[in-house]
């Protein structure tokens, strides 16, 4: 199906939905002002699988601390997870340093200005580095991220999982035929403003819709089927056992979680799969029975994680110092021989007792520091 017959001229299409840009979007955004590449890219990566809303705060302290992109390449990235922790998906944040990194390495401490040199730098992809491109440089290049996506799915009436390469290939070309000759900036800030408050994925506002009468969708009647979503398949629910050891100042252990399993890099409790491991980990760790804290659930791209946490008081915190290897718990009580499994071993190479007031300096995930706060 062609574009013209689907929604109009492709000229069409641009100019109606930059005059609705003008006058309903959003001219306000942070990294609006200035245009920076380096802010455009903190701003896109941050708002991949996260709403704006959510975004704007995370932004201006991310910003306030790295204002530019040699500030984030020479901070550590326990830095840089502190600032992201609760703002989830954490490989962005490690992405986003390592990126930094190499354009210090590679490009001069600039990010590059070729489509292709910045889609090879982690965590950024074609998508990504057009947004930057075009927002910060004018470059006329197209965006197919997943709010576009919906947006000409339902325009051209394109059927099929978008995530499916050939389908996606169909709808890049037809974002690629409706880039106008000018007001490139604009124009992708009004496609992602049109996806996210107008072609909304639930209760989209057809009534208001610039382009309601070249749309496929609308005309027959399929608004709510398109995209087509990804096929089903069942979430696995996986257990965790987690200990929350607190000493007499009111520190509690944390260790960082290092190998390739989720929340690589952050901080979080001494962990085991089951109860046997867990009283194996418990032993090692020199604790004394517990109590058994409220169970929660977290819900990861995935699978689903269960966890049964418990309380422990020790008695006799190591005098002076934070870390693990000072305070008379051996570094490796996490090996295989507790009972935890291998991965979970390798993640705890260092621990350290950590008070309330310094859970700001650390990447911790959200759910463990809503258990953390949660203590009495």
């Amino acid at each position: 199906m062609s574009s013209a017959d689907a929604g109009g001229s492709p000229s069409g299409f641009a100019a109606t939905l930059l005059a609705w840009y003008d006058a309903h979007g959003r001219h306000d955004l942070p990294w609006q002002h200035p245009r920076t590449p380096y802010r455009v890219w903190v701003s896109e990566v941050m708002l991949q699988q996260t709403r704006v809303q959510t975004v704007l705060g995370y932004f201006e302290r991310f910003l306030a601390r790295f204002p530019e992109l040699p500030a984030l390449a020479a901070a550590p990235e326990d830095d840089v997870l502190a600032l992201w922790s609760g703002l989830g998906y954490y490989r962005r944040a490690r992405h986003l340093h390592h990126a930094a990194r190499l354009c210090v390495e590679r490009h001069g401490g600039e990010l590059p200005d070729r489509l292709d040199a910045l889609a090879a730098l982690p965590g950024i992809g074609r998508s990504t580095a057009a947004a930057i491109l075009a927002q910060a440089h004018g470059q006329r290049v197209a965006i197919l991220d997943g709010n576009v996506k919906r947006v000409l799915a339902r325009l051209t009436g394109e059927a099929g999982w978008p995530g499916q390469p050939v389908v996606e290939r169909r709808l890049w070309a037809e974002a690629e035929a409706r880039l106008p000759q000018q007001r490139i900036a604009d124009y992708t800030q009004a496609l992602m403003d049109f996806g996210a408050t107008l072609c909304t994925p639930r209760r989209p506002r057809c009534g208001d819709c610039p382009v309601q009468a070249g749309c496929h969708a609308f005309a027959t009647g399929r608004v709510a089927l398109l995209p087509t979503r990804k096929p089903a398949k069942p979430m696995p629910t996986r257990q965790a056992r987690m200990l929350v050891l607190r000493d007499t100042q009111g520190r509690v252990l944390l260790e960082r979680r290092e190998g390739k399993a989720v929340w690589q890099g952050l901080w979080s409790l001494p962990e085991a799969a089951d109860e046997a491991g867990a009283e194996g980990l418990r032993a090692a760790l020199g604790a004394g029975p517990g109590r058994s804290l409220p169970a929660f659930d977290h819900a990861f791209s995935h699978y689903r994680l269960e966890v049964q946490a418990s309380l422990h008081a020790v008695r006799e915190p190591a005098p002076g110092g934070m870390e693990a290897a000072a305070t008379g718990i051996p570094a490796d009580a996490a090996a295989p021989a507790t009972g935890m499994p291998a991965d979970a071993a390798a993640r705890a190479a260092e621990r350290r007792w950590v008070a309330r007031t310094d859970y700001d300096s650390l990447g911790l995930p959200r759910p463990i520091r809503r258990l953390l706060e949660s203590l009495p």
